[in-house]
């Protein structure tokens, strides 16, 4: 089958590698034309672990090409998806769309044979009812329908995430688009991968209400490690324990600086602007949105407490180590540590930082940040070392040459990667997230 993917960022190109591998026929198209001539020469726009390999096989074999002219990309496409961005629109919250509608258009303007158009974006409820009229009124007189089949890829493990997902879920309207989509996913089969097929309203809402209930269960145990430090409680062991009910689930539990990456942040709002316009209002999701914001300047008090106060804390250095909003991924969309050095430097003090894969991206947002080559080079005469994000390499620090570089031994662990014994045996005044 020949598949078209309209957008090769982060969704497009991981599922349109993700489904050469299965066997299909993908064209990956994209707008910037730098993007797909690096495509072209091997180049990955995003950081996604064995990303690179999975392109360079399916190039290599014959299943997966890029370009930037639409009309040759979808030409006898079974299936065109449309992944392009849909950022949070200024000033009001609401999800753009002004992309998803351009290509609708277009893909409309240019069939050249019957086709299934589905939005992998993630829209808000009623956009596949406005693409099929884009479409229609292009006066195409070819059949098509529009299907919703949105992705619930994890930064960092996308491709096993695609291949192994715990559902598949399509909206579809009518049986021409199910019918395909089964085809579509039909690799998946043997891997017994449920597929839930819903109404295209149903289906949008889904990903929305998602991850709403996921940013809504880091808040929870955000708020609760607060609880837990002014009653000396470990919140650690409240996540056990109340992720061992089956109910509840232990994902999603780890108390840290607050949530932010591509999806929830602009997510939550998207929701809060639907349920808005049709008067039915979502309180848990507003408090969501509001909490996780004051979370993050939260945790820049954290450390100047560290530092001695507001007061003391003038003049002096910290050391951010992570700053993408998790780990695996060069993703700094909304991430905390954003906030954590505009509090810091707001107080006068002075960071540098270290992260293994996002100081590119971070470095426009955070000018005033000095982005140093290792994780010793920025803990060198800082008065303050802090763990934003968990990369794996900062698991393991010689803590021995960390007292050694740095001017005080203070650790404040964001992630609550190390044990409070173990660190405050070596001689750090250590300070973590719910636990005393």
């Amino acid at each position: 089958m020949k598949i078209a993917m309209v957008g090769s960022g982060y969704v497009g190109l991981v599922s349109g590698a993700c489904f050469a591998d299965f066997g299909h026929d993908v064209v990956c198209i994209d707008k910037d034309a730098r993007k797909i001539e690096a495509l072209h020469d091997g180049v990955m726009p995003i950081y996604e672990p064995g990303l690179d390999g999975l392109v360079e096989s399916n190039v290599a074999a014959g299943r997966l090409s890029f370009t930037t002219n639409l009309a040759e990309g979808i030409e006898d496409a079974a299936a065109i998806f449309i992944a392009v961005g849909t950022p949070s629109r200024r000033g009001d919250g609401h999800a753009d769309l002004t992309f998803v509608h351009e290509v609708a258009r277009e893909v409309g303007e240019n069939l050249s044979s019957e086709a299934v158009i589905v939005t992998k974006s993630t829209v808000p409820v009623g956009t596949g009812d406005e693409v099929e009229r884009i479409i229609r009124d292009t006066g195409t007189p070819h059949r098509f329908a529009v299907v919703s089949n949105p992705e619930f890829l994890r930064e960092g493990a996308a491709i096993g995430d695609f291949k192994r997902p715990d559902r598949i879920v399509i909206g579809a309207e009518d049986e021409f688009g199910q019918e395909v989509m089964r085809e579509v996913y039909r690799p998946l089969y043997l891997n017994e991968s449920p597929i839930l097929f819903t109404s295209r309203r149903t289906s949008e809402l889904i990903k929305y209400a998602g991850n709403a209930f996921l940013a809504t269960k880091i808040t929870f145990i955000n708020e609760m490690a607060d609880l837990c430090e002014k009653v000396g409680a470990n919140v650690q062991d409240v996540a056990r324990g109340i992720g061992m009910d089956n109910r509840i689930g232990a994902k999603f539990l780890n108390a840290g600086p607050g949530y932010g990456g591509s999806c929830f942040p602009k997510d939550t709002l998207a929701l809060l602007k639907t349920a808005e316009d049709y008067d039915s209002p979502t309180r848990i999701v507003e408090a969501v949105v509001k909490t996780n914001e004051s979370r993050k300047r939260a945790m820049g008090r954290k450390v100047l407490d560290a530092l001695g106060g507001a007061e003391a804390a003038r003049g002096k250095k910290a050391a951010l180590l992570g700053l993408t909003f998790k780990p695996n991924t060069d993703d700094m969309r909304d991430s905390p540590s954003i906030a954590i050095a505009q509090t810091l430097g707001d107080a006068g003090v002075k960071v540098s930082a270290f992260d293994p894969e996002g100081m590119e991206l971070a470095a426009p947002l955070m000018p005033e940040v000095d982005m140093c080559a290792d994780p010793y080079a920025a803990i060198d005469s800082a008065d303050v070392v802090v763990i934003v994000t968990e990369w794996d390499e900062f698991r393991a620090l010689d803590l021995g040459r960390v007292i050694e570089l740095a001017k005080q031994p203070v650790l404040v662990d964001l992630r609550n990667i190390y044990t409070p014994e173990d660190v405050r045996a070596r001689g750090f005044t250590y300070a973590s997230v719910g636990r005393v």
